[in-house]
């Protein structure tokens, strides 16, 4: 297999905030996306949720509480956690999430 230019794929994706799936690893799903700096709306999953920003910032509000995350941060979202993301967040962030959950 081939090095995958995560930060590239992610640069080229024609709408922020639309994932791009890259593979899986076991039963949870890579996706890459590109973060603009405006919010999103709150959603839960019934799975876990990691999410690494590769590189600028990721602002969420996790239950209620302000979580901010770093280039070369990772967050985990427990199953259920009402989460949105806060203006602010930009740059090229990897979520990792059970499939068929």
């Amino acid at each position: 297999m081939e090095s995958i230019d995560i930060v590239g794929m992610a640069a080229a994706l024609a709408t922020p905030w639309s994932s791009h799936s890259v593979g899986k690893v076991g039963t949870a799903r890579v996706n890459v996306l590109r973060m603009d700096g405006d919010p999103v709306r709150e959603e839960a999953h019934e799975g876990d949720e990691m999410l690494l920003v590769l590189d600028g910032r990721l602002e969420l509000l996790v239950e209620g509480a302000e979580v901010t995350v770093g280039a070369g941060g990772m967050y985990r979202v427990p199953a259920g956690a009402r989460h949105a993301v806060r203006p602010g967040s930009c740059g090229t962030l990897v979520i990792l999430e059970e499939s068929g959950v």
